[in-house]
């Protein structure tokens, strides 16, 4: 039965169920959300959707064992991803062969990680120069950093069609001889 409320929400975000106290990794420790129980007056999980895995009964139990170790929800071992801030859209051309790919990514990205997931699309993506217009972009940085700017919110503003006017990274093949 306590397994019931995971089971629900399964495959969805729970992030909502927790407080943290940073959005770094490093710095990434959640915490079940509290509330002062009426009732009591005490601080006590604020769990809406049910008592769940590992957490305690609203009331003090000797049937209840706590000698589990860590919570499910600070083991490393059950996180599967991050929550990105925010995510956006850029469209990636290959200047050679004039093709062109639209890759959703999270503002938090190196260009590194984009790289790794463009190899989806062309196996030497490694052997060319990124550019964003006319300037080579530094991979070890975000978006951001390297002056491509997120202008989502200003096409909401002005009614534009984001799809329309998304920035365009141009990939410049380098004859390096390198293998896929």
């Amino acid at each position: 039965i306590l397994l019931k409320p995971i089971l629900n929400v399964g495959g969805k975000d729970i992030s909502h169920w927790f407080n943290t106290n940073g959005t770094n990794k490093s710095d990434f420790d959640p915490q079940i959300r509290t509330h002062i129980d009426s009732k009591t007056g005490c601080e006590v999980p604020y769990i809406p959707q049910g008592r769940f895995i590992h957490i305690p009964p609203p009331y003090p139990s000797a049937s209840w064992a706590n000698d589990f170790g860590t919570p499910w929800w600070k083991d490393e071992s059950y996180c599967i991803g991050h929550l990105s801030t925010k995510t956006r859209k850029i469209r990636i051309i290959n200047t050679l062969t004039s093709q062109e790919h639209t890759l959703e990514v999270c503002s938090e990205e190196t260009l590194e990680e984009i790289l790794n997931r463009f190899y989806k699309y062309n196996k030497h993506a490694g052997s060319y120069t990124w550019k964003y217009n006319g300037k080579n972009l530094a991979m070890t940085k975000t978006l951001e950093q390297n002056g491509v700017k997120d202008e989502d919110e200003e096409f909401y503003e002005l009614n534009f069609n984001e799809e329309d006017w998304l920035p365009a990274i141009h990939v410049y093949f380098n004859d390096d001889l390198t293998e896929a």
